[in-house]
């Protein structure tokens, strides 16, 4: 099981490699389905970082 900072990270580098080689979403500038989804668990786990460090569950 990784740690949640090893979870944001990893969740941000993929949507960051989707969003610069996507042609969509490089290109012409709208979100494709497949960027959203890999915001949504970017948000995820950062939420989920924010949780461990505060430390509530």
């Amino acid at each position: 099981m990784t740690s949640p900072e090893e979870a944001l990270q990893q969740a941000r580098a993929t949507y960051e490699e989707h969003a610069r080689t996507c042609r969509q979403c490089h290109f012409d500038a709208v979100p494709c389905p497949v960027s959203k989804h890999l915001l949504r668990a970017y948000n995820n786990a950062r939420r989920e970082q924010m949780r461990a460090n505060s430390g509530v569950r």
